[in-house]
């Protein structure tokens, strides 16, 4: 671990993690993690070795310029803190890239830095290319085995099994180290899944907000997300069986979803609806 800057006292500090990769269809999840870093003014406390985890062949090292001076920018995991955010606690964001070797060092160093600052809850985002449409609400799925957590309806134990990447592999240790965790995956439509996909990344904020119980600025990444969903409506619409296709995966979402009309379901959306709104009772922006 490379540190950068004294890290401050914590106060019962929250991570959000996501990495580039198998665990970021249309780069939904690092999107997020990019998003609060901008709204929330993080700052870089940390970075872990690149030559340690990546192939440099496959993530190779670029070349920018940064205030008129050339430099070399390395593939890595960095971690990121932020003070005095909505949630009335601090946060650690983690943002990198899967690691090509050492899974398990890798997120040992990344589990023991958070729990030397205190930090008591995980989030990890995803995205997965699914069979959804475009056109409806993305779907977010939340899962923990932190039975205290499913108590609180917070999330579902996840029934997945099968190959799993760099997320799976840091919420299952961090749950054996006794760190709660929830994983936050978006279903990204899969012939619209080509990065960036912000109505993706506007779901898992939208998660986030519920989850921690604050409001989150979304409102640029709320308008990229109207724009990419016309985009996508252009193409389908310039295709008959692209049309179609999109029309069946509509009927067949919205007769699942038919149960979710509950009173439990609408109340959820009220109470988020009001969180939406500013102090003065009006609508934020």
């Amino acid at each position: 671990m490379l540190e950068f800057a004294d890290v401050p006292e914590l106060r019962d500090p929250v991570v959000v993690a996501a990495f580039e990769g198998w665990n970021d269809a249309g780069e939904s999840a690092s999107a997020v993690v990019e998003h609060l870093r901008a709204v929330w003014g993080a700052e870089l406390v940390a970075s872990l070795d690149p030559e340690d985890y990546y192939d440099l062949q496959v993530n190779r090292p670029t070349i920018v310029t940064v205030g008129g001076e050339r430099t070399l920018r390395w593939p890595s995991t960095r971690l990121y803190v932020v003070r005095d955010s909505p949630l009335g606690r601090d946060l650690i964001l983690v943002q990198g890239i899967e690691p090509s070797v050492r899974w398990r060092a890798f997120t040992a160093e990344i589990l023991d830095f958070c729990l030397d600052q205190g930090a008591t809850l995980m989030v990890t985002l995803g995205g997965l290319l699914a069979d959804v449409p475009h056109t409806r609400p993305i779907p977010v799925s939340m899962t923990t085995e932190d039975q205290a957590l499913r108590e609180q309806g917070i999330a579902e134990r996840s029934t997945y099994e099968g190959p799993t990447g760099i997320v799976g592999v840091l919420s299952e240790l961090a749950h054996r180290r006794e760190l709660p965790t929830v994983s936050a995956w978006a279903a990204v439509p899969h012939y619209a899944g080509g990065p960036p996909s912000p109505k993706a990344t506007l779901a898992l904020l939208s998660a986030l907000e519920e989850l921690l119980g604050c409001v989150i600025d979304d409102d640029e990444v709320a308008e990229a997300a109207r724009a990419w969903e016309r985009g996508v409506d252009e193409l389908a619409a310039s295709d008959e069986e692209v049309a179609e296709y999109v029309a069946s995966l509509e009927d067949a979402q919205d007769t699942a979803e038919l149960p979710e009309a509950s009173g439990d379901a609408i109340a959820r959306e009220f109470e988020r609806y009001l969180r939406k709104r500013g102090e003065d009772g009006s609508p934020r922006g």
